[in-house]
């Protein structure tokens, strides 16, 4: 498995990918979310642009999974992350994950994060055991609030979510004695 910066010709991949992982929700009793668009091309393109849009590929260098980031308050959150169904249990999240955690630990970023649903086992479960851990409400960001709030105005809050993160250096945490 490869990962690699995302290719401009790649972008209507990324949403096919992103789809076919949706269709999962469907079978834990959330099909809305299943039946969401993927975020527009040129959301995506953006994405590319920045330098914070990576793909995981097969050996054909063709795209399985993806990952997009954002600065959140001084760290990376990871906006979306799919693998596509036919290649899914495979660690390619993980790998991508682990890739943008080398990007982050290079940059001096000291953590993760993200936001997703509590109880889908592909969700919440899965980040902790990638070492996330679930934040409380108290030790949100402002900048993890706002997308809390705006994932809420587009109706995710109708099943549990909550913000996760993965330190990735300990002491960048600590304020000096």
């Amino acid at each position: 498995m490869r990962i690699r910066a995302v290719r401009q010709d790649e972008l209507p991949l990324l949403q096919g990918i992103e789809r076919a992982a949706g269709r999962c929700f469907r079978d834990v009793g959330m099909p809305q979310i299943a039946d969401d668009e993927p975020l527009p091309l040129d959301v995506l393109g953006r994405y590319q642009e920045a330098g914070r849009a990576w793909v995981a590929t097969d050996a054909t260098d063709g795209p399985v999974g993806y990952l997009i980031a954002d600065l959140v308050d001084g760290n990376f959150h990871i906006e979306q992350v799919s693998v596509h169904p036919a290649v899914a249990r495979r660690g390619i999240g993980r790998q991508l994950i682990t890739h943008l955690a080398d990007r982050a630990v290079a940059s001096g970023i000291p953590a993760l994060t993200l936001t997703t649903f509590a109880h889908v086992p592909w969700n919440a479960p899965y980040y902790t055991r990638c070492g996330f851990q679930t934040l409380d409400q108290r030790d949100l960001t402002p900048g993890l609030r706002a997308i809390r709030q705006r994932e809420a105005a587009h109706g995710l809050d109708r099943w549990p979510r909550v913000c996760m993160r993965r330190t990735l250096c300990p002491l960048a945490d600590q304020t000096p004695p």
